[in-house]
């Protein structure tokens, strides 16, 4: 009987055209095979009688990993997942892994005991190995991803991070400034690249001379933007405005103007970059670059949701719009 199975299994798919491959991959319920392809396999299985075993029910939730969990931040994609997961009668496993550019490589063993409906990563990359495992067994997986630049054919959920950059800077050269310093996240980072050659192209198209000084790598954090604040406070011809790739920074930035005897926004002006719920509350309120956290968090679930189904999709890159916001951290310079 298992010999006459597999000699049917094999006729099937000569009859059909594909490869005994292409036909393991519908029968395991892999997500990489053409929905057209799936549905001619499955016309001819169901003509032949075949009956493959019943598989295990599809899972109950839906995995979300992190390399670590900064509240303000996380928790706008963390609903955003939950929203949507539980839409769909699923919920949420939360997972800390590796680091900013991607999961720990053991991590992987486990998501696959785990097997997931899907996976949402908050990761710059994942590992050509983790992503092989992962089709290998029909686990889809989708990159929330305002930090770096996946792959193609990486699934992934960004936002439009030169956009962002751009607005910010212009927002500070409309109301007067010349002296703007720039404080962005990690070197290695699409997105802090991103963000400061968006600050390039204002100063440039302003005709301003951008000092190499002003120009800051952070870490995304509080002491960070500090850090790079109180030296840029310390030039002899200080910024008179600075945009800080995250709001997190911007609070250490005005942390340390405020240590320096500086008044914000009267003597400095500082815009941050995400729109944290922690932005409206600072004193004064900051005015910042809005990133669609949340709603990336939604779009990265529904993809991946998608996905799992085996439906087909217009594309695997989501970019979204930025937005400024203006609030009481910004004004025109002090004269003189």
């Amino acid at each position: 009987m298992a010999e006459k199975q597999r000699i049917t299994l094999a006729a099937i798919a000569a009859e059909a055209g594909v490869s005994l491959a292409t036909m393991s991959k519908v029968l395991n319920g892999r997500t990489d095979v053409a929905p057209a392809t799936r549905a001619r396999l499955e016309e001819h299985l169901a003509r032949h009688g075949y009956t493959r075993r019943k598989v295990s029910q599809r899972s109950e939730f839906v995995e979300l990993v992190f390399h670590e969990l900064e509240s303000s931040w996380s928790m706008e994609v963390i609903e955003g997942v939950e929203d949507v997961a539980h839409a769909a009668g699923l919920s949420v496993v939360l997972t800390v892994s590796g680091d900013r550019h991607s999961p720990d490589p053991h991590w992987i063993d486990g998501v696959l005991r785990r097997r997931p409906a899907g996976v949402v990563l908050v990761f710059s990359e994942i590992s050509g190995p983790q992503r092989e495992k992962l089709h290998s067994r029909g686990v889809p997986f989708v990159i929330v991803d305002p930090a770096g630049d996946p792959s193609p054919d990486v699934p992934s959920v960004g936002s439009a991070n030169w956009t962002g950059g751009l607005m910010a800077t212009r927002h500070l050269i409309e109301l007067g400034h010349h002296r703007i310093a720039a404080i962005t996240g990690p070197e290695d980072m699409m997105c802090s690249l991103a963000r400061i050659d968006g600050y390039r192209s204002a100063m440039n198209a302003a005709g301003l001379d951008i000092d190499p000084e002003w120009i800051r790598f952070g870490d995304f954090h509080p002491g960070g933007g500090e850090r790079h604040a109180r030296e840029l406070l310390a030039m002899p011809d200080p910024p008179t405005a600075i945009f800080a790739g995250s709001d997190l920074q911007a609070l250490g930035a005005i942390a340390a103007a405020t240590d320096a005897g500086l008044r914000v926004p009267d003597d400095l002006s500082v815009v941050g970059y995400d729109d944290i719920a922690l932005a409206r509350w600072m004193s004064p309120q900051l005015t910042t670059i809005h990133q669609p956290l949340r709603r990336m968090g939604e779009e990265a679930t529904r993809l991946v949701l998608r996905l799992a189904e085996g439906a087909s999709v217009d594309t695997l890159r989501m970019d979204l719009a930025t937005h400024l916001v203006v609030r009481g951290s910004t004004a025109p310079p002090p004269v003189g």
